[in-house]
């Protein structure tokens, strides 16, 4: 086929131009994930990002304005990715259970919140506390946690047994024997994190 000959390049449709975008955004949020959670904000560089998403870096730009617009847009989709199983209907050992099979099953979200813990300035981060406390003074309102528990304890203390695993795999390995990763050991912990919880309702509750 000469050159008069070939075809014309055809225009994306709308359609097609969506799914690229689409695309295209899933792409540098999954790698952007995985370099932030690696090696933090600071420590993750754009060309990286680009990289392991297989996309041009102007990209982050157009789409996100920039690492910090991206590092944010990560916070977003958990939040959306939250909603669909912190539901206040079920029981809140259950919910603790959820928020652990995810840790365990994509430890990112975990490693990166490590990180901002230790590397970011605490005035500078807006976090979601004030709800999510309200969720656990009416939890404790309806008795499913004693009457004499600090809720902002409660929070914290369960922030800090879902993401043990993950967080501290070296203290997992000489206290239980088990690797973290393995089913013997998630199976066990989830099963005694589910007891923990239970007993925080307090006796004839558990």
């Amino acid at each position: 086929m000469t050159e008069t000959t070939k075809r014309p390049r055809r225009a994306p449709a709308p359609d097609e131009r969506t799914l690229d975008a689409e695309r295209s955004r899933r792409l540098l949020l999954d790698a952007a994930l995985d370099e932030f959670s690696a090696k933090g904000f600071a420590g993750a560089r754009v060309q990286d990002i680009a990289d392991r998403a297989g996309v041009n870096k102007q990209l982050i730009n157009y789409y996100f304005g920039g690492k910090e617009g991206l590092y944010c847009a990560i916070g977003q989709r958990w939040l959306e990715r939250e909603a669909e199983f912190n539901d206040p209907s079920v029981p809140f050992d259950e919910i603790v259970i959820r928020y652990l099979r995810h840790a365990l099953d994509d430890p990112r979200g975990t490693r990166l919140n490590a990180w901002r813990g230790l590397t970011e300035n605490l005035d500078d981060i807006a976090t979601g506390t004030t709800e999510d406390l309200s969720d656990i003074e009416r939890r404790q309102a309806e008795g499913e946690l004693a009457a004499d528990l600090d809720p902002a304890a409660v929070m914290v203390a369960i922030m800090a047994m879902v993401s043990a695993p993950v967080a501290n795999p070296l203290v997992v390995r000489h206290v239980f024997g088990l690797d973290p990763s393995s089913p013997e050991f998630q199976e066990r912990y989830t099963e005694q994190l589910r007891r923990i919880v239970r007993l925080m309702a307090g006796p004839g509750r558990a």
